[in-house]
């Protein structure tokens, strides 16, 4: 792979004490998606970071450690290097992670296990359990406390710091976290009294104003959208869907060319939300713009899904990549969209069903909900909603008027 990347000066890599570990990396990368000058680009970075740390060959019998990369690639112009090292490494299993000086790692591994094991959490979720726990340590203890110095008083000042930052919305999530985390160091006896009695703020049904775009701004978006390369193809293929059809970014990043019955013109959607399958209809329009996208706007690889990421290594999108490109989209066109996000599209898809008579029930079932309440959320009554029910104000007549002096 060496000869491959590097032509004409492939012998100071393959003959230099590293080079059975740099000819692995170079073949990894390229597996992995790397584009050529990339994988070049890492190839040499990797060889510079060796040559400056006076390197002879290393034993990757005993792995490399975490240590030696970060004075390896101290220099900030070989970050993106040190990040695919590690992948590499990972991957092969020669990453030697070093223990973690936190004090409380202990505790953190045994509620890791307790809500996997007892709680049977997924792992998303997990995290953020994980993650509010390590911030409530980091915040609300002096440094070098001990857990046991918690108390009432850091717990409340750390909700009122988060409040300041987040939504009333967010802060109840996080509140439950504190509560589960906290109860579950009183029940293992590391605390001596009881922490978990937190207030939530309170929120209420509807109180959020409506979410969905007008119908007219949403195209207007989608037309703005420059397709002349291959990403335009790609963006405007993902945003068609999720306005069109009402799809989640997390069932987005799963459609795989399986996912669409050419024959039957039909599209089948893994809801990852409720753990349920979801057959859509295709109309013609949505099938031209899925033919024209999988000519001229996917790279070709081994992946199976619809949409992969432009820059390399090439692979599947993330969920958190679709609210990126719908923000720069938005960004791009012009339009006021400024405190949207593409969830945005997903209500403008409810809105415009019910602007055309479709029934609450049918809407929910196309947007895979399990329950009313949970589409009724997309339903929020816009203005023009509010002024055809309300009823005339009746005329006072004079005598009446009179009588009221």
């Amino acid at each position: 792979m060496l000869e491959h990347l590097f032509r004409k000066v492939h012998a100071c890599y393959t003959e230099s004490p590293n080079g059975a570990l740099l000819e692995d990396f170079a073949a990894w990368l390229i597996s992995a998606g790397y584009a050529r000058p990339t994988a070049c680009r890492h190839v040499r970075g990797l060889k510079e970071a060796l040559d400056r740390m006076g390197a002879a060959r290393l034993d990757c019998d005993t792995g490399v450690s975490e240590r030696f990369l970060s004075q390896a690639f101290s220099s900030a112009s070989l970050q993106g290097t040190r990040c695919a090292v590690v992948r590499f490494l990972t991957v092969r299993r020669l990453l030697v992670r070093e223990p973690s000086p936190d004090p409380f790692s202990s505790l953190l591994d045994r509620y890791r296990r307790h809500l996997s094991e007892v709680r049977g959490l997924t792992s998303a979720t997990l995290e953020q359990h994980i993650a509010t726990a390590k911030s409530l340590l980091a915040h609300a203890l002096p440094t070098d406390a001990p857990l046991h110095a918690l108390s009432t008083a850091a717990v409340e000042r750390f909700v009122i710091t988060e409040a300041r930052r987040i939504k009333r919305q967010t802060l109840q999530h996080v509140v439950a976290r504190l509560r589960a985390f906290l109860r579950f160091c009183f029940d293992q006896g590391e605390v001596q009294e009881r922490l978990d009695i937190i207030d939530a703020p309170r929120t209420y049904r509807g109180e959020l104003p409506p979410r969905a775009l007008a119908w007219p701004l949403v195209q207007r978006l989608l037309r703005s959208i420059d397709r002349s390369n291959r990403l335009g193809w790609r963006d405007y293929t993902i945003l068609h869907l999720m306005a069109h059809y009402g799809l989640r970014p997390s069932e987005i990043i799963t459609l795989s060319f399986g996912s669409i019955d050419w024959e039957n013109k039909s599209l089948h959607v893994k809801q990852c939300k409720t753990r349920s399958d979801l057959i859509l209809p295709l109309a013609d329009q949505t099938l031209r713009i899925l033919r024209h996208y999988l000519r001229r706007g996917r790279p070709g690889g081994k992946y199976p899904e619809l949409f992969l990421r432009a820059s390399t290594p090439v692979g599947p999108l993330t969920h958190y990549a679709i609210g990126d490109l719908y923000q720069k989209r938005a960004g791009q066109s012009g339009l006021p969209l400024q405190g949207t996000s593409s969830y945005c599209l997903r209500h403008s898809f409810a809105m415009r069903l019910l602007d055309r008579g479709v029934g609450v029930k049918v809407i929910g079932d196309l947007m895979g909900h399990r329950t009313l309440e949970s589409t009724c959320v997309y339903l929020r009554l816009q203005t023009e909603a509010l002024r055809e029910v309300a009823l005339s104000l009746p005329k006072a007549t004079i005598g009446i008027e009179e009588d009221a002096r």
